[in-house]
């Protein structure tokens, strides 16, 4: 038990250490999005790195070549000036007398100093100065002992590569090459080294001389390594400081912009009076003098629509309660015609029923514009109350029986066996289930109609499946609109009014739900209303799928096995030639 918790303890921190990294990951690319100016500093320091890397590479390179471009130029000179005298020395004629102070400075390295090499050795050393300036190697492999070294350097810097090259050139003909050069007692430093074999021609000298001088560049390393540091201390502030150019030239454009869209965040919000202000004749302040123009017309136009919206609700309004006196008065003198309809003769009797029908659906008309007018006038209250979802379903569904029958339609219901209470208007919500049944059994062409009710911890949905015509692309949303018809030449077979959808939608709205339509051609429709369990909370999601189960399913089977069909399948079994 105690290794599991162990196990268990460094897993749940790298979980969590994940997480955090995700977070802040999220966190840095919103603010990054979010801000222009982010950005736009964020891009020239990017793209200012990127150029200071590369100037700072190319100038780092030419100085670098320069510097020992020089310094081997230099040492080139010397080592030509040092070959003629080792030759002279060899010949037996040297180019001078060697004082004391510069036959010590070989030291134990002389012995054999007396020989002509020997003394060039030290004349050598001489030449390269007290503090010395370089190292000379000269060697003869034909003649044994021939190995003279100025300084303490060691033979190992001198590569066998360096002188496998040195061996196979011509005469005079120097080999430059760059390393690492040894002193005795472990010291090092970066240097250059180059060789050359003597050029021994009409002499009775063997040609197997090798001279080599050893240049220390430890003091150009240093003055490169300072180059490189201020190149880099030099570049860091150029980009520092073009970031704040870069932050301050943005600011200037982000500002207006940024109070641009606070403004029109205020506008959208319904302050219609929010305006810019103008500074100047820039590009920024027409923007700000165009944004007040069209702040201004919009204001206009926005009360004139509401206006013309509150006239045409008023007359609604005015008009459904005028036409209810009149109303009263056709629906007392159409039922006592309806009643002695058996005392006239067919076509005054037939004239009767039809008078009633009519009037019936003139009064469902009338309360439907009623309803709709309270809706768009904002006086629509709901009556909250705990209850039971399933009841509601029944009772819309024992309204709708009689309709159904007379369209051999068949209700199939699905319910949960555990209660579903939610707080709703129970009027309103059963007026919307009838409305979804009635319209249901006038498209569903008489097949089964199934109605489902699915619940979860936070909302509560009820959906009605016909397999009727179905909706055709973009009518999912058309369909709630007020008397919309998907073919304007059928007329209505239950007497509706077309405004049955539209009123359900406020009442799903007013729930604070969601009223949603789906259909396909050749495959049905289905309507989902999906409501909160408690009054006045935000509705998440739906515990139904707004489309059937079965369709998505054959769906899905069309899309895995499409790839898989072999021509000659998707061909009707024929040859794909």
């Amino acid at each position: 038990m105690p290794s599991s918790k162990r196990l268990r303890t460094p897993r749940r921190v790298a979980r969590g250490l994940r997480r955090r990294a995700r977070w802040l990951a999220g966190w840095v690319r919103r603010v990054f999005w979010r801000s222009l100016q982010l950005r736009v500093v964020t891009s020239t320091m990017v793209i200012s790195i990127a150029v200071v890397a590369v100037l700072g590479v190319f100038l780092m390179q030419q100085i670098v070549a320069t510097t020992l471009e020089s310094r081997e130029r230099a040492a080139r000179s010397e080592a030509q000036a040092d070959r003629k005298a080792v030759l002279g020395y060899l010949k037996n004629q040297p180019g001078g007398e060697t004082s004391k102070q510069q036959a010590d400075m070989v030291g134990a390295l002389q012995a054999g100093g007396d020989s002509p090499l020997g003394q060039a050795i030290v004349a050598l050393a001489g030449r390269a100065g007290a503090v010395p300036r370089y190292s000379v190697v000269i060697r003869n492999d034909n003649r044994p002992g021939e190995f003279y070294v100025t300084t303490n350097i060691d033979p190992v810097s001198i590569p066998e590569r360096l002188r496998a090259d040195v061996l196979k050139k011509q005469p005079e003909e120097v080999t430059t090459y760059y390393g690492r050069l040894y002193y005795e007692g472990g010291d090092s430093r970066p240097g250059m080294i180059l060789g050359t074999r003597l050029d021994t021609s009409g002499t009775p000298l063997d040609s197997g001389y090798e001279i080599y001088h050893l240049v220390p560049l430890d003091q150009e390393e240093k003055t490169l390594t300072s180059v490189l540091r201020m190149l880099i201390l030099v570049g860091v502030a150029l980009v520092l400081l073009l970031a704040a150019i870069a932050s301050l030239v943005t600011r200037q454009v982000v500002i207006p912009v940024r109070l641009a869209r606070q403004a029109a965040e205020r506008l959208a919000a319904g302050r219609l009076d929010e305006r810019l202000k103008v500074r100047g004749e820039d590009d920024l302040a027409r923007l700000a003098a165009s944004f007040n123009e069209m702040a201004a017309n919009l204001a206009l136009k926005i009360h004139q629509l509401e206006e013309l919206s509150q006239v045409q609700r008023q007359f609604v309004s005015d008009v459904s309660h005028e036409l209810r006196t009149p109303l009263t008065t056709v629906r007392m003198a159409a039922d006592l015609l309806y009643d002695a309809r058996e005392d006239f003769d067919p076509m005054v009797a037939r004239s009767a029923e039809l008078m009633q029908n009519q009037l019936n659906r003139f009064e469902t008309m009338l309360a439907d514009l009623l309803e709709i007018s309270r809706y768009d006038a904002g006086a629509a209250e709901l009556d909250i109350e705990p209850v039971d979802v399933r009841d509601v379903v029944l009772s819309a569904v024992a309204d709708s029986e009689a309709l159904a029958e007379r369209h051999s339609t068949r209700f199939d219901l699905r319910l949960p066996g555990e209660p579903c209470m939610a707080e709703m208007d129970r009027r309103r919500v059963e007026r919307v289930l009838r409305n979804l049944l009635f319209n249901a059994i006038e498209h569903g062409e008489g097949r089964d109609i199934i109605v489902t009710v699915g619940a979860d911890r936070d909302a509560v949905a009820v959906a009605v499946r016909d397999h009727g015509v179905g909706l055709k692309p973009g009518e999912e949303n058309m369909v709630f609109d007020r008397f919309w018809r998907a073919d304007p030449s059928r007329a209505r077979t239950i007497g509706g009014t077309g405004l049955g959808l539209a009123i359900s939608r406020e009442d799903a709205m007013l729930h604070g739900g969601w009223l949603q339509a789906w259909g396909a051609p050749g495959e049905g429709s289905q309507f989902r209303l999906s409501l909160p369990r408690t009054a006045g909370s935000p509705l998440r999601g739906s515990p139904l799928p707004l489309v059937p189960p079965e369709v998505e399913m054959r769906r899905t089977w069309r899309a895995h096995m499409t790839p898989v069909l072999s021509p000659a399948t998707a061909d009707g079994g024929r040859d794909a030639d």
